[in-house]
């Protein structure tokens, strides 16, 4: 299968995020999320395997690694900003499958936080919007694509982000289906453009991963 995949990438730069950030309280712990990065691996691989340029920008995860992509590791949303940022002007394709905190903590301990009679409470503050970003500063011909992991009004919510944010797709899962969601090897996804839904039914995250690749390219090839 991986010699026999058709090289209709060929040519194409294309940029994937995949797995957690990890938004630090003090040296020892973290803010972070249960992202496995494994369907952001199988985006990668899937890209890399049909010709494409990859650059894979990732959280920290146990997932193996894949092949034959440039590979950026980062920790937090911030680094992850400045690392898609800095790589998004030469990419034909941008698919963001991570799992980014939409908050951080607003102050960092120097030293680990000790443990006092009674409650604590963090303070948070956003974290800068990596697809908002991207859509603002898209270059003519680029395509973008988010993910969208949604508990409820999945459509609705997806469809939304798609005008807010200036992009061209959506692949939205809902948390609370079978077969969907973090650390599974399936997942059961919706592919959203201005168009249509495309609700595909649960297979594995190498199958959806190839079909996002096709729908992109059928979309792209009708603008």
């Amino acid at each position: 299968q991986e010699i026999g995949a058709q090289k209709d990438l060929e040519g194409k730069k294309i940029l994937v995020t995949a797995g957690p950030t990890r938004e630090a309280i003090d040296p020892v712990r973290y803010i972070t999320n249960h992202s496995t990065g494994k369907m952001g691996y199988a985006v990668a691989k899937a890209a890399a395997l049909r010709g494409a340029d990859v650059t894979l920008v990732t959280g920290k995860t146990d997932t193996p690694k894949p092949r034959f992509v440039k590979l950026i590791e980062i920790q937090s949303a911030a680094d992850m900003f400045e690392a898609v940022t800095a790589a998004a002007a030469e990419q034909d394709i941008i698919i963001k499958a991570a799992a980014v905190a939409d908050y951080r903590p607003k102050s960092v301990g120097t030293e680990k936080t000790k443990k006092t009679e009674g409650d604590m409470a963090i303070e948070l503050e956003r974290t800068d919007d990596i697809l908002k970003w991207l859509g603002a500063h898209r270059r003519e011909g680029q395509f973008l694509c988010g993910f969208s992991m949604e508990t409820q009004n999945m459509l609705e919510n997806s469809r939304v982000k798609l005008d807010k944010k200036n992009i061209d797709m959506i692949v939205a899962n809902n948390l609370k289906v079978e077969g969907a969601g973090f650390g599974t090897d399936t997942n059961v996804v919706t592919i959203i453009t201005r168009e249509r839904n495309l609700e595909l039914e649960k297979m594995t995250k190498e199958e959806v991963a190839d079909r996002l690749l096709d729908e992109i390219l059928a979309v792209s090839a009708d603008k």
